[in-house]
């Protein structure tokens, strides 16, 4: 039995597409909706939305950041060499240039979080 899925899919923001574009990053389904993709600013910001047990890659940001403000359901954080932190509507997540890192859902509940993204992620 899934948890939070009405409470994600009818957020204060509204759930984007599949997240085709960056499926091979993830294990399992996601979807995104871009928020900010203005070329003058140097910052993306987008709702990711996470079907139960999906999650993205380790993944580091070079020459940025990534901040994480979490607007539902319950997911994952965590840091290489750290241990895993769960994740709660209105935690905040800061990751610094350069940190080895992934993040999701957990395995029975939808997730959801505005990601504000800057640099070239590897």
């Amino acid at each position: 039995m899934t948890t939070n899925e009405q409470s994600v899919k009818h957020g204060i923001f509204p759930m984007g597409a599949t997240n085709d574009a960056y499926a091979k990053y993830f294990v399992g389904q996601s979807y995104l909706n871009t928020l900010i993709s203005d070329p003058a600013i140097n910052v993306g910001v987008g709702n990711v939305t996470f079907e139960p047990g999906c999650r993205n890659n380790w993944h580091i940001h070079h020459d940025g950041f990534q901040m994480l403000l979490v607007t539902g359901g319950e997911g994952w954080y965590q840091e290489e060499g750290q241990p895993a932190r769960k994740l709660h509507p209105g935690d905040v997540v800061v990751t610094h240039d350069g940190v080895k890192h992934w993040h999701g859902a957990t395995k029975d509940s939808w997730f959801s979080h505005i990601a504000i993204t800057a640099g070239t992620p590897e």
